[in-house]
């Protein structure tokens, strides 16, 4: 069962007219939040942003403000003025004014939905007052006041709350506001993104963390083998309280170099959405700096430690007490607790060529890669491939005859089954 805590900003009738609609909902806590300017940003946002979920804007306008804030990393979704919201408007000021859609001014749509509208309905009328690029009150005040003092347009149409004040001014105002149609179809997004996010959380994480004893910090001191296994217990005792706290598993792979399995999420969550570098305790004669660890993120274990080694390597290029990522798709970043930190696609031109005369993803020819690589032999049959990578065999055939047909792999041998059967053909991958 899901359970969204939903983050709902903007003017506060448009939020009661939202919150109607969001009640059939039992996976969503809807959270209110006026708010028409950055100061009330600030004010009322700030304060609570740690304990929601994801954030619904009742309006694109309001949207806009908030993305020109940038206070908001978790995913923030907004209602869209289309459709059955804009004919709603246009009817009642139809039946109710004998208003053309070429008398009114408008702003909070764009021209291309509008034309779309007016397309679908049969009017033929063009629309020159539309104001869809700026997102500030005042000049959208005077931008509707302007075109009707000078006789351009009888009524506006605006999609934030700036209707009392032109009706202030004497112009008659009316509101769009979201409607149930609209509100159902951003909540399905904000559920596939909650469940994507969900799932990310869960994919398997690794994470390489190396010292050099050589580096311990202790001058003009021989490291004895005693020595040496004496630090060893004691770091490892460290990082086995660490790895308690991210529910993973460790595992001591060489002197001075160790492997931890965790979550995504785990990780995620202690070193601030893998912009800092977790806090593992030390001791005496081992400092930061001679600590340097890869993390890498993938769709398998296998995927995750590959990507880890890449994430390492990456550390030990940018020195000593480096921390690097390497996510699923292949994006490298760090170094994790600096200012300013890298992030690059780790996919090379060869890799590159390959896709683009494929339609392979990167991921599955960084997969077959490292297969080549573990086995140290280019030549698999399509039944180890499917093996290798947690596939169906007949997935794995089709990829291993994609190869073929561009190019990249050739059938160099036939295995007859044990039983009945056609043979299995063995491939050898020219990547």
């Amino acid at each position: 069962m899901l359970n969204i805590l939903l983050g709902l900003i903007g003017p506060n009738d448009s939020i009661e007219v939202v919150q109607q609609y969001l009640k059939k909902y039992n996976d969503i806590t809807c959270i209110p939040i006026e708010c028409l300017t950055e100061e009330d940003l600030n004010k009322r946002v700030l304060p609570c942003k740690a304990d929601i979920t994801m954030w619904l804007c009742t309006g694109p306008i309001t949207y806009g403000i908030v993305q020109k804030w940038g206070g908001i990393s978790d995913p923030i979704f907004h209602i869209p003025f289309h459709g059955s919201a804009i004919y709603s408007v246009l009817l009642q000021l139809s039946h109710e004014h004998h208003i053309k859609v070429n008398e009114i001014s408008y702003d909070s749509i764009s021209l291309e939905e509008f034309k779309q509208v007016l397309q679908e309905t049969g009017i033929k009328e063009s629309i020159e007052y539309i104001e869809s690029e700026t997102i500030e009150l005042q000049k959208l005040i005077d931008f509707h006041y302007r075109c009707y003092e000078k006789g351009f347009t009888k009524i506006a149409i605006t999609g934030h709350p700036i209707q009392e004040q032109l009706q202030q001014l004497g112009l008659p105002a009316y509101r769009i506001f979201p409607t149930e149609i609209s509100v159902d179809s951003v909540v399905s997004e904000i559920r596939r993104m909650y469940e994507m996010l969900h799932f990310k959380r869960a994919q398997i994480a690794v994470q390489i963390i190396e010292y050099d004893a050589a580096f311990v910090g202790l001058p003009n001191t021989a490291f004895t083998n005693d020595k040496l296994h004496e630090l060893e217990l004691e770091f490892t005792k460290k990082l086995r309280t660490y790895t308690k706290k991210i529910q993973g598993s460790i595992l001591t792979i060489a002197p001075g170099r160790y492997v931890i399995f965790s979550t995504r999420g785990f990780l995620q969550d202690i070193t601030h959405d893998f912009t800092r570098k977790a806090e593992i305790a030390s001791f005496n004669g081992l400092n930061e700096e001679e600590k340097i660890c890869g993390i890498g993120i993938g769709h398998s274990a296998y995927e995750a430690e590959i990507n880890a080694w890449n994430a390492l390597l990456q550390s030990r290029e940018w020195g000593k007490g480096s921390w690097a990522v390497c996510f699923d798709d292949k994006r490298i970043t760090g170094p994790l607790g600096q200012e300013e930190q890298l992030t690059y696609s780790y996919i090379s031109d060869e890799i590159q060529a390959i896709r683009e005369k494929t339609s392979l993803s990167v991921a599955t020819l960084h997969k077959l890669k490292s297969i080549i690589k573990k086995r140290s032999s280019k030549e698999i049959s399509a039944s180890e491939l499917a093996q290798y990578m947690q596939i169906t065999t007949r997935s794995a055939r089709r990829i291993l005859s994609e190869l073929e047909v561009n190019g990249l792999a050739h059938v160099v041998a036939e295995e007859s089954p044990r039983m009945t059967g056609r043979p299995r053909k063995v491939y050898k991958l020219l990547l």
